[in-house]
């Protein structure tokens, strides 16, 4: 380690060095065979040969990982930094982590890792006593690749019950405990996905699920229908009330909630990603029926608090950027709604504590916030650090104040402590993180994409950095589901910053930046947009000497891994190096598996019109790999994700590599016992860190 110090200060004063030569020798990829399974789609015939890889369960594609990882390392292993940036990895990773502190019941409740622990433990303190642990998820598995994925608590705090991830998947195991002697109360439920944990007193909760796919398809079998249950404390799972769903109202999503009174359940039901049912319960009146706020899927709606029979809804009916409308629970139809926080030109999501509502716009793709109070009178403007990213306004509503953490691409997540009377900040947590600050700019720029459309993009490095179109730059995406890309800081991204490198993030329709008009510019028969807005991102950074085409990466996960994939196979002469990861990589058969008929809405499937077909199979990543000379790729997915299975990435890389006629690798790193990304291991994080930032470095002929 003491060699690594000595060494950073030279390697940070000149940055990357141009290697003469590297002479990275490649293993032959695996043969891997081709099948005659055709499909017909509108007369159509489309040929997919590689469909046998689906079977991610099967003893042929268990053989066909093993191979492709044993090429993948063997590459990688011969990278000579590569050790070097994962200890700098290390290093910059061993620091205390915090989380924001939470009130509940005596308690006060965080999060705490100490550095390089797989997994953060949740400790408590009461005022005035030192902290204890009350929860250490690295105790539930031995290489810490079991996670904790949700912890929720009874209104006075006695009883706490918390989800758990094995692998990575989605599908969660509840365990409720009393939190006094922090002793487990009944029996650990099972198979829950996609759900939260509402508490209704103390005598139990409501949570979601679906019918566990039959026996070898658990990870990639359709879960078509959600159930919104009941479970009573010290009753059987088996036993548990259906509540809403099933046979009587069939939905793909389920979600409920109580108001912080208890008095309303609050049920949200939809068939896709986007736009969602409302309904509400009465619980203070024995036996009351579930009542219809708003009964399509054409927009979405929230509850977000109540004041006796007043409600407060987010929505975005008649309101693209979202508003805050109040109505009385007897009459909550639509028509009886009343503006309390009206639309203004910036996406708003809202949040409350200590009883007043905090109005969290996106002024281009960066926060505003402003505190109202209970009858939509401005009381305060939140003055935060910087342009960035804060969130986490929330707190119950007796509570005087609350924490949020803000944070930008050079300003690490910072927790402060906000006076919900007099609107003023106070540093809480500051983390330690190698990283000054004062070394690195960001600026937000804005581009023209090909159809003359203004498109944001936020630009991140070192300060004096010379625009010589030699900078390895990292340009990130993702563009869909009305998803918000704001600025956030990556310990990671240091390792590239430190060495004169750049990161460049631009903000594609699809997303929801500025809004459901922006996420509407980028789906179904408009998800081209997506594409070319960042195929113009990268034009720019090349056109203005940031980079060029030999020193640009490109990377997107999920979603952003569809799009990288579309973008390679349109133009696979615009980067050097990409990173699809986790991918949607066949447009035709998405909705076939999990709960990926959900993604319609963004989406369309080949089965809605011919004229749907054709576009997704137009730009679908696996269908459209023809014979050309692509950038070096490596492809990166899971063998536990249950989102985006497998499945995807396996066939995108077996085309892939029987496509290439270039001289670059192609390689899939499959990370085992890991899901779509959520609870891995501190080590499984950096380890595949160390390995992007490795294989990018040298497939541009750089050094570290």
């Amino acid at each position: 380690m003491k060699k690594l110090f000595c060494l950073l200060p030279a390697l940070i004063a000149t940055g990357f060095t141009f290697a003469q030569t590297m002479n990275l020798k490649r293993l032959p990829y695996p043969a891997t065979k081709k099948g005659d399974v055709t499909d017909t789609y509108f007369n159509t015939t489309v040929a997919d040969p590689y469909r046998w890889l689906e079977d991610d369960r099967s003893a042929e594609t268990k053989a066909w990982v093993q191979e492709q990882n044993k090429v993948t390392f063997n590459y990688l292993d011969q990278i000579p930094f590569r050790p070097a940036i994962r200890k700098r990895l290390e290093t910059l990773w061993n620091y205390e982590k915090f989380g924001a502190p939470h009130k509940e019941g005596e308690w006060t409740y965080y999060g705490h890792n100490s550095g390089l622990q797989s997994q953060s433990v949740i400790y408590r303190q009461k005022e005035g006593q030192q902290p204890e642990v009350f929860l250490d998820p690295n105790t539930f598995s031995k290489d810490g690749t079991t996670s904790l994925q949700g912890l929720d608590f009874s209104k006075d705090g006695s009883l706490a019950a918390f989800q758990i991830s094995e692998g990575g998947s989605d599908w969660r195991k509840v365990i409720v405990l009393n939190t006094a002697d922090k002793k487990q109360v009944g029996d650990t439920l099972r198979d829950v996905k996609f759900s939260g944990i509402a508490w209704h007193g103390n005598d139990g909760f409501y949570y979601s699920s679906y019918d566990k796919p039959k026996e070898g398809s658990q990870l990639s079998g359709m879960t078509q229908y959600h159930k919104l249950y009941y479970h009573k404390l010290g009753t059987p799972q088996s036993s548990d009330k259906l509540i809403f769903g099933g046979e009587q109202t069939p939905r793909r999503y389920i979600g409920a909630y109580l108001t912080e009174d208890e008095r309303f359940l609050v049920i949200t039901a939809a068939n896709s990603t986007t736009g969602n049912e409302l309904y509400i319960q009465d619980l203070s009146k024995p036996n009351s029926s579930i009542v219809t706020v708003v009964g399509n899927f054409d927009n979405q709606h929230n509850v977000v608090d109540n004041i006796g029979s007043k409600l407060y809804i987010y929505t975005n009916l008649y309101a693209p950027n979202f508003r805050v409308v109040t109505v009385d629970a007897a009459s909550p139809e639509v028509t009886h709604w009343k503006d309390l926080i009206a639309q203004t030109k910036n996406a708003l999501t809202v949040s409350t504590g200590g009883g007043k509502l905090f109005a969290e716009y996106l002024k281009d793709a960066t926060s505003l916030v402003q505190q109202y109070n209970m009858n939509g009178k401005l009381e305060h403007a939140v003055e935060l650090p910087g342009v960035g990213t804060a969130s986490g306004f929330g707190a119950k509503k007796e509570e005087k104040e609350l924490y949020y953490t803000y944070t930008s691409y050079v300003y690490p997540p910072t927790i402060f402590k906000y006076n919900i009377a007099n609107g003023k900040s106070e540093v809480y947590k500051k983390p330690a993180v190698q990283f000054d600050p004062t070394q690195y700019e960001s600026k937000q720029v804005f581009y023209k994409s090909k159809d003359g459309t203004q498109i944001p993009m936020i630009i991140t490095y070192k300060k004096g950095t010379v625009l010589n179109g030699k900078n390895p730059t990292m340009l990130y995406a993702y563009g869909g589901f009305g998803v918000n890309l704001t600025p956030a800081f990556s310990t990671s991204n240091i390792v590239l910053l430190e060495h004169g490198g750049i990161y460049a993030v631009p903000n594609l329709r699809g997303g929801g930046e500025y809004g459901e008009t922006w996420h509407r510019a980028g789906i179904k028969l408009k998800k081209q947009n997506v594409f070319d807005d960042f195929i113009a991102a990268a034009e720019y950074l090349i056109k203005n000497k940031y980079t060029s085409k030999d020193y640009l990466a490109i990377s997107g996960g999920s979603n952003g891994g569809l799009l990288i994939g579309a973008v390679m196979t349109q133009r696979p002469d615009l980067c050097k190096v990409a990173f699809p990861a986790v991918g949607v990589m066949d447009m035709l058969r998405y909705n076939k598996f999990t709960a990926g008929a959900g993604w319609a809405y963004d989406y369309g499937t080949a089965e809605d019109s011919e004229q749907m077909f054709n576009y997704l199979y137009h730009y679908s990543p696996y269908h459209n790999l023809k014979p050309a000379n692509y950038p070096a790729t490596m492809v990166t997915t899971a063998d536990h994700d249950d989102r985006v299975v497998p499945a995807h990435s396996f066939k995108f890389a077996a085309r892939l590599q029987e496509a290439q006629q270039g001289p670059a690798p192609v390689l899939i790193r499959i990370e085992t016992n890991a899901g779509h990304g959520a609870g891995q291991s501190t080590q499984q994080v950096i380890n595949q860190q160390a390995d992007k930032w490795a294989f990018m470095f040298a497939n541009m002929g750089l050094t570290f």
